[in-house]
């Protein structure tokens, strides 16, 4: 079981926007105030798109294929990843958190998990693989204590 002591950081992230909160009581009933939020612009992939994807004709036949497209909203979020894991990074050097709960949705926690430094990973003392960036505070310091708890 892992409690959030006062202090701890929780930092709940989708794709597009970050909340970073603090703990400001215990882990019997947490409080959280918001420290600060991150949010990038990242239109759907069809309206980042420029055109349709190029074409390839075959070195035999008359066969056409399509090149693959870059999705654009999802590195937008990888970029996104690698944006808040800069900025844990910087705050964790400057020993502004002991200890952090990091909230993400799947992929971006995976996302994130790979590119965190290690300065960080060592601060780590809970992941809750769930998005709960439009969640009111009271609902995730209830969910966090949940599952913290479990």
């Amino acid at each position: 079981m892992t409690t959030i002591k006062n202090g701890t950081w929780v930092v709940v992230a989708d794709g597009e926007k970050a909340l970073f909160l603090r703990n400001v009581t215990d882990g019997e009933n947490p409080n959280f105030e918001v420290i600060r939020k991150e949010e990038q612009d990242n239109p759907k992939d069809i309206d980042q798109s420029a055109n349709r994807p190029g074409r390839v004709g075959q070195s035999h036949g008359s066969a056409v294929s399509a090149y693959d497209d870059t999705d654009w909203h999802e590195l937008a979020k990888e970029r996104f990843a690698a944006d808040l894991a800069d900025i844990l990074y910087e705050r964790a050097h400057k020993g502004k958190f002991d200890s952090i709960v990091l909230v993400a949705a799947p992929n971006v926690l995976g996302e994130l998990r790979s590119q965190l430094h290690q300065e960080v990973t060592d601060k780590v003392v809970g992941e809750i693989s769930k998005t709960l960036t439009n969640h009111p505070i009271d609902e995730i310091e209830k969910i966090v204590k949940s599952n913290l708890a479990a």
